[in-house]
């Protein structure tokens, strides 16, 4: 191993996914020098191994079942996808897991990049080890910026190791379609993916150890995706856990716990997320290595003055888009700290504050109902203290939702805190939802009054008339 010299930076960001790549757009953008340190590919889990492959996956599927429900058209799509091309169009969404383009928007933006594991060695101080064991130290003149992600959480089972199991990473990058696939999770990744490969073809079983699909959204939208599910073909079983797994003759064996054996060709294992601070060289400046870093809402590192920890690494909000928001208020109070500008810590919706982590967070999940979320769920509110109520609308009585697609079938709610009069959160489940969800992430974010939303007209015929509707509910 051969040490090369020091290099200096205002900024070192540790991680070169969309995290990463946009706290150095936001760091250069104000005039600090910032170096990217990236072991894998530049563009992170999202462009490779989670939003845009899984996404390339969904969106024939999706629109297959759209076309199913029109007539005109449904005579049309009755076949089975084409496998082979709905792979190769997820291939090239992936850049065929190549990252030059994502480089060269590094170089665009003249952050600089270094291929190689990066560890903090110290306080300001990363070290980065390249794949011919060549260590680079480099230093930061203002902060480190941690933006590592997370990984997929294998179970501790019996066997596990040994049968290969999927994780979210194979399970979007597979070059062939399993004639058996065996989903054990009911959360967003498990959902998404056993959407994907029942319409691609295989025979899908899904095992969730809790009561359905989908927990932590409403309960109808894991029903609604539940019965969706069950109708394409696949098998749903809930209250089910494996308590042992392997690996015959190329055949995985996973027993349950009631007993019974479900044989399939590969087995995916969508049961939740680890950070990745294993090996990061956190015993350096007295934090533990592989746990979540806590962070204030500048997104800094609780009791530190230059460590920052950005997107899921923190556990605020496992999801790129809010990863990417952070990234954007990381970077602005790096710069800010870094040109003495006091912080706006008085506004906690100003320039410096990740206050949308706490209740504005949205989601969409691209199964078919679409299922999308922004903010609490009843349960969540009345948890929280509010004094809240729910209102229901049947999407399908929306004229809008009639022409989208015959016999559709949705549902949405709104939370309505009845002391504020605002919306603590909103859920949409049904097609074509998920380009709804940012009209109830405006509301919920902006602390909107009901009164005022009765002003914000929708277009007839859309879907979004179900704002109205809403309303109406809620006025009685």
């Amino acid at each position: 191993m051969t040490e090369t010299e020091s290099f200096a930076y205002d900024v070192v960001v540790i991680g070169g996914g969309p995290v990463g790549e946009n706290v150095a757009d936001r760091t250069r953008a104000a005039g600090l020098s910032t170096a990217v340190v990236e072991s894998e590919l530049v563009g992170g889990e999202c462009s490779y191994w989670a939003c845009m492959p899984s996404k390339a996956l969904l969106r024939p599927v999706i629109a297959r079942a759209d076309a199913r429900r029109l007539p005109g058209l449904s005579g049309l799509v009755a076949g089975d996808l084409d496998a082979a091309a709905v792979l190769a169009r997820r291939d090239a969404f992936t850049s065929h897991w190549e990252d030059d383009g994502q480089v060269a928007w590094l170089d665009g933006i003249g952050a600089d990049l270094y291929r190689g594991r990066g560890r903090l060695a110290g306080p300001r101080t990363v070290a980065v080890t390249d794949a011919d064991g060549v260590v680079r130290t480099l230093t930061a003149g203002h902060a480190v910026a941690v933006c590592t992600g997370s990984r997929a959480l294998l179970p501790k089972l019996p066997g596990v190791a040994d049968v290969k199991p999927w994780t979210s990473r194979e399970a979007t990058s597979s070059a062939v379609v399993p004639g058996r696939l065996i989903v054990v999770g009911g959360g967003v990744v498990g959902v998404e993916m056993a959407t994907a490969w029942q319409a691609l073809g295989s025979q899908v079983t899904v095992l969730v150890r809790g009561g359905g699909l989908l927990d932590r959204m409403e309960p109808f939208a894991g029903e609604l995706v539940t019965e969706a599910l069950t109708e394409a073909g696949a098998q749903v079983r809930t209250g089910t856990s494996v308590t042992s797994v392997v690996r015959e003759n190329g055949t995985v064996l996973a027993t349950t716990d009631a007993g019974d054996t479900i044989e399939a060709d590969e087995i995916l294992f969508a049961t939740g997320r680890a950070p990745r601070t294993d090996d990061l060289g956190l015993e350096n400046v007295g934090l533990e290595p592989g746990s979540w870093l806590a962070v204030d809402d500048s997104l800094r590192v609780e009791g530190s003055e230059w460590l920052y920890a950005v997107g899921d690494v923190n556990h605020r909000a496992l999801l790129t888009h809010q990863g990417k928001y952070q990234a954007r208020i990381a970077g602005a109070a790096i710069a800010a700290r870094a040109q003495g500008v006091p912080l706006l810590e008085s506004d906690p919706w100003g320039a410096h504050a990740a206050t949308a982590d706490h209740g504005a967070v949205p989601q969409v999940v691209f199964t078919d109902p679409e299922a999308a979320a922004v903010g609490m769920s009843l349960a969540e509110a009345e948890r929280a203290g509010h004094r809240v109520r729910a209102v229901d609308v049947a999407l399908g009585s929306v004229a809008g939702a009639s022409l989208y697609a015959d016999g559709y079938r949705g549902r949405a709610r709104m939370v309505v805190d009845l002391d504020a009069e605002i919306l603590r959160g909103v859920t949409f489940v049904g097609p074509g939802v998920g380009e709804l969800i940012h009209s109830a992430t405006i509301a919920v974010a902006g602390e909107v009054p009901v009164s005022r939303l009765w002003h914000a007209v929708p277009s007839y015929p859309t879907i979004s008339e179900v704002w109205l509707r809403l309303l109406e509910a809620y006025r009685g």
